[in-house]
């Protein structure tokens, strides 16, 4: 199965590209259009902080690649699904984001912040309070980290920024379109919030206030080689958001898609290492993730983001069995599919 435009995965062989310098081989994709917008979410280590000349080596690589923006992801810390006391985390202050913005600009990439919560042992879609006053606490508090975040953002001189991410369960509540207007006072740039999946993507009642539909995608794939179901979900979960584009009158960021580069990985795209031991295997996400660049329609989906890249610039490698892409063989896909032809 192939995208609307034509385009084919070269199952008959790997493609030998050029990525920074370095052969590597790669399957690709022929003959479909580039994305307007193409980038990673970026995440920071300890040994290379943002502004660092470790740091700037990994920017340099990825503009290198052919990637035009990075999304920068502040976390905010919640103890628990159903406790309302959430702020900005200690893995990067506002300070930290300013610095990050800048280093991003220096490189030559626009800047996407995109806040996340971290819950422990569980995950942002997981938050739900338990009454309204819960909610109202939880939202104040979400609220002044956000308006924290999207000063620095406006000052900093981001060019977009998600006002949430995979925050299911929260989105039918009433506070959204006040936070939303307030933010918008802020920011002047391009306003997004990123639903899991099509299933949240169908549910978000306030596109209409926003630039963009965000969304990170991440459904069953089916076995290691069943590229025909991988294409069959893949199209199925575009279908559907394709429909909601058209009904809000919005174009489609991707903002997260990808999977570990480990054995078994297209079953469960959002697995992480820490939950499951496997054989690592960089030609099974180099090949998915040129089927999601096949199936993606530049005429709804107008960008996307890779998860990960990190600022170390020694990350990843084949032998890694975790999401970043750097060193393996995808770094050929995305610099094929980047570069704008195969």
């Amino acid at each position: 199965m192939a995208g609307a435009w034509g385009c084919r995965l070269l199952a008959a062989g790997l493609m030998v590209t050029m990525t920074a310098g370095a052969a590597v081989s790669a399957p690709a994709c022929s003959g479909e259009p580039r994305l307007q917008t193409n980038g990673v979410n970026l995440i920071r280590t300890e040994n290379a902080p943002f502004g660092s000349p470790a740091s700037r080596e990994s920017l340099a690589r990825l503009a290198k690649l052919g990637a035009d923006n990075v999304a920068i992801v502040p976390f905010l810390w919640q103890p628990g699904p159903d406790d309302p006391q959430i702020g900005l985390g200690s893995d990067m202050s506002l300070d930290e984001l300013r610095v990050a913005i800048a280093a991003a600009q220096a490189a030559g990439l626009d800047a996407f912040v995109k806040p996340h919560v971290w819950v422990p042992e569980t995950w942002a879609g997981a938050i739900s309070m338990p009454d309204d006053a819960a909610w109202t606490t939880w939202f104040g508090h979400y609220r002044t980290a956000l308006i924290d975040i999207a000063q620095v953002a406006a000052d900093a001189g981001a060019t977009s920024l998600a006002v949430g991410t995979e925050l299911a369960k929260s989105t039918g509540r009433p506070e959204w379109p006040g936070l939303i207007a307030e933010i918008r006072a802020i920011f002047p740039g391009t306003l997004v919030y990123v639903a899991h999946n099509a299933d949240e993507a169908e549910t978000v009642p306030f596109w209409a206030q926003l630039d963009r539909i965000g969304v990170s995608l991440y459904p069953p794939l089916g076995a290691d080689d069943a590229r025909q179901d991988w294409a069959a979900a893949m199209a199925d979960q575009l279908r559907r958001i394709a429909a909601v584009s058209r009904k809000s009158g919005r174009k489609v960021w991707v903002a997260e898609y990808g999977l570990r580069s480990a054995v078994g990985a297209a079953a469960k795209p959002w697995e992480s290492a820490e939950e499951r031991d496997a054989a690592p295997d960089d030609v099974l996400q180099a090949t998915v993730i040129a089927e999601w660049h096949c199936q993606f329609d530049p005429a709804v989906v107008e960008g996307a983001w890779v998860w990960r890249w990190f600022t170390d610039p020694d990350a990843g490698g084949r032998a890694d069995t975790d999401f970043t892409v750097q060193g393996k063989l995808t770094e050929g896909v995305l610099f094929c599919h980047w570069r704008g032809g195969c």
